[in-house]
């Protein structure tokens, strides 16, 4: 399968906790469906700590993978929103 584009989208949008509202990732997301991985060449700007949780709450929000080769994050549903 193909990798994804590295250079990736122009277009910038805030990953949140939907437990406390915590800023998460501003990610270069491409298309207009929901948000169901995060490749990690394409986080432009990570408020983490410890990957894939939540600084403020602590909540788990991803796994961590392999899609297509590349490493990325495989958000759990309902644990985070974009805005």
């Amino acid at each position: 399968m193909a990798k994804p584009n590295a250079k990736g989208p122009v277009r910038t949008v805030i990953v949140s906790c939907t437990g406390c509202g915590a800023k998460l990732y501003r990610y270069r997301k491409g298309g207009k469906g929901a948000l169901v991985k995060c490749f990690r060449e394409r986080i432009a700007q990570d408020f983490t700590v410890i990957p894939c949780t939540c600084p403020e709450c602590g909540t788990v929000f991803a796994r961590e993978t392999i899609i297509r080769g590349v490493p990325a994050y495989k958000i759990i549903g309902g644990k985070a929103r974009l805005k």
